[in-house]
């Protein structure tokens, strides 16, 4: 019997690793980036998501963080350049002052755009966020909300094909390359994973 909390655990152990094979295997996210926030209760005690997503709709990035000032900004935004590598062309924000203040800090060479209508791009992948949040009955902490999130969005971004702009033929096409990608990249991680456990407990995972 596989119960919820074995499904946990291995979640845990090898969701990161999952997560990180599928960005690898990403194709090059797009030169305009828009930028959100949305607050979520933890414990309750209310905390800041914030989110990027490229043109295409694919997260680049999500950070838990309990403000929403310019110090938070900027810390986001060092986190996104720092696992992006490269600068984007425009980002699109809604008019919180703190864009404004990390982005002449960080960012002068890019354009920058503010909206209330412009972002709602990135208003989109947040529900999936909000159904996972209701399903677990709201994180237990910032860590588990942050941990989940990070691996729940390469995975999302994935399996999200768009299908509204796609034919059928297309569509069944895409997802079963989705889907083998995905028994790639999870096999191979899976494998090393268990290496790095010891021969026991490869033989205890195989039986």
């Amino acid at each position: 019997m596989v119960s919820y909390e074995t499904i946990r655990e291995w979640s845990l152990r090898f969701g990161r690793t999952y997560a990180k094979t599928l960005e690898q295997r990403r194709p090059q996210p797009g030169d305009k980036w828009f930028l959100d926030e949305v607050f979520v209760r933890i414990r309750g005690r209310l905390h800041y998501l914030w989110r990027a997503v490229d043109q295409h709709e694919n997260v680049l990035d999500v950070l838990v963080q309990s403000r929403r000032n310019t110090k938070a900004a900027k810390r986001f935004f060092r986190k996104l350049l720092k696992g992006l590598c490269y600068v984007p062309r425009v980002i699109v924000t809604d008019k919180l002052g703190s864009y404004g203040a990390a982005k002449r800090e960080i960012l002068r060479s890019v354009e920058p755009r503010q909206s209330q209508y412009l972002n709602n791009r990135c208003e989109v992948p947040h529900q999936p966020t909000r159904r996972r949040e209701r399903h677990m009955r709201r994180f237990k902490s910032v860590r588990h909300a942050q941990q989940f999130l990070s691996i729940h969005s390469p995975i999302h971004n994935h399996f999200q094909l768009r299908r509204h702009r796609l034919s059928a033929s297309e569509y069944r096409a895409a997802r079963e390359h989705a889907f083998a990608t995905w028994r790639d990249a999870t096999g191979a991680a899976s494998c090393n994973s268990l290496d790095r456990l010891g021969g026991s407990a490869h033989a205890n995972f195989v039986h």
